[in-house]
């Protein structure tokens, strides 16, 4: 594939965070670039002052033909692979890419590339925390914090790359080449994205693969049905993470030796930690223990750093983190669950009797793989957003499901989330815990997990 970009006709689809990331690179690489967006302008003000500044052209509010006078057009991640302006570039043999390729064209250095259904942010973020603990050099970026076409012309040779990577960003990706690969799960998500076939994202999670060679390193999760499918024929060497077995499955991998995480490898078993220390619980996060320890094991972090970090790592944001204790009542933001998937690991790890609020955009859920946990564990369910329909059908026959309707269509929708809120404190008792686990994407009410996790936080200190 040819990647000079210098004097091309460049179209960048998106003007947000990546998309003005990946125009500013192309830009000082001397391609010719036209930045279009038909979101709102308001919301994308800065950006637009940024591209001023740097006069690089742009239209906001359409895709006018200009977006079509182009050699190649990069996609940002939150534009659907099947838009009208994506399906016109293609017809007319335009390449079509994603922000990660266009950045992986300037970068030499070691990749470690980790995604998956759900887990992936932890893992990303716990191998980061590794990386800083035992003070290797390092930028973090794609899914997960900044772009990662902003940071490539200023790596230094041994700076190592870590990227969470969405499969939307690997669908459009062609030559992308991680060093290091891990595959957290892959799980139903973004189906109405994929003509509601599992097959269809599965393949889009393997492009992780597909460049990877002997030389290279796949992590993945042998407990995983999909993960298992579609790795059989990749080339990379193996390394796999198991909660189900104490054996190493014949490579090299880490397992679990009674309640210690054993890792074996180059021949050698090592004993990391005893899962009890683990700052961070449940079983789905030992398995994230286990992919990011094998990835701090493969680029040289010792033993005993490894471990104080995983003594010590509290998790991330808006994932099952502890918001308050009112009147006896429990309070958890598990506002980053956007699958169901996601949304067994947190009721798996609570123990009190559960009100759960779940809704939101829903992505073709498949809410009957959780049916026996629900009728275990929770006493009701709130269910809000465009989803609250399709659940309160489904989860109304095992639980006390209940519905709140949208107060307006503002973003955020803060009064719409209020009234959620205290629907679920009328059902709870001293004991309980309010668990806010949407399962569901954000974008009905608000512009992203995180906005939506912050509401529900702030709104529950206010009940304080």
């Amino acid at each position: 594939m040819d990647k000079s970009v210098k004097g091309k006709n460049i179209t960048v689809v998106g003007a947000a965070r990546s998309g003005l990331a990946v125009a500013q690179l192309l830009s000082k690489q001397g391609a010719n670039v036209f930045v279009t967006d038909n979101g709102n302008s308001e919301l994308l003000q800065k950006n637009i002052s940024e591209l001023e500044i740097q006069k690089i052209p742009f239209e906001i509010g359409k895709h006018s033909a200009r977006a079509l006078d182009a050699s190649i057009i990069v996609v940002s991640p939150g534009v659907p692979t099947n838009s009208q302006l994506i399906s016109e570039a293609l017809q007319k043999n335009i390449l079509v890419v994603s922000e990660i390729e266009i950045a992986s064209w300037f970068c030499q250095n070691q990749i470690i590339a980790v995604t998956g259904s759900a887990g992936k942010t932890t893992t990303t973020t716990l191998i980061e925390r590794m990386l800083n603990d035992a003070k290797k050099k390092y930028i973090t970026a794609g899914n997960i914090g900044t772009a990662f076409s902003s940071h490539v012309l200023g790596l230094a040779p041994s700076d190592i790359v870590l990227l969470e990577v969405s499969s939307f960003q690997l669908d459009l990706c062609h030559t992308f080449h991680p060093s290091i690969s891990v595959i957290t799960n892959v799980t139903q998500n973004h189906l109405d994205r994929y003509d509601n076939s599992m097959e269809l994202y599965a393949n889009s999670k393997k492009r992780i693969l597909m460049n990877q060679v002997e030389k290279d390193l796949l992590i993945y999760n042998r407990d995983d049905e999909w993960t298992n499918k579609i790795i059989t024929s990749s080339k990379p060497k193996k390394m796999s993470f198991t909660t189900k077995s104490n054996k190493p499955f014949g490579t090299d991998g880490a397992f679990l030796d009674g309640e210690n995480l054993v890792v074996f490898m180059n021949g050698k078993l090592t004993e990391i930690i005893n899962i009890h220390e683990i700052s961070i619980k449940g079983e789905h996060n030992i398995r994230n223990a286990m992919a990011s320890t094998l990835v701090g094991m493969s680029v040289g972090i010792g033993t005993a750093s490894l471990r104080a970090t995983l003594r010590n790592f509290k998790g991330v944001e808006h994932r099952q983190e502890f918001v308050a204790n009112v009147n006896g009542i429990k309070f958890v933001n598990d506002s980053k669950s956007t699958t169901v998937e996601s949304l067994r690991s947190a009721l798996e790890t609570i123990t009190e009797p559960i009100i759960l609020l779940i809704g939101g955009k829903d992505k073709g859920n498949d809410y009957s793989t959780v049916n026996k946990i629900v009728s275990e564990k929770v006493k009701a369910i709130i269910a809000f957003g465009d989803s609250k329909d399709k659940i309160v059908n489904h989860f109304s026959q095992i639980i006390k499901t209940v519905s709140v309707d949208t107060i307006g269509n503002e973003k955020p929708n803060i009064d719409s989330m209020s009234k959620v809120l205290n629907s679920a404190i009328s059902f709870s008792l001293k004991g309980d815990c309010i668990l806010f686990s949407p399962a569901c994407a954000s974008f009905d009410w608000f512009n992203n997990y995180e906005e939506r996790g912050s509401v529900f936080k702030n709104l529950v200190h206010k009940s304080e």
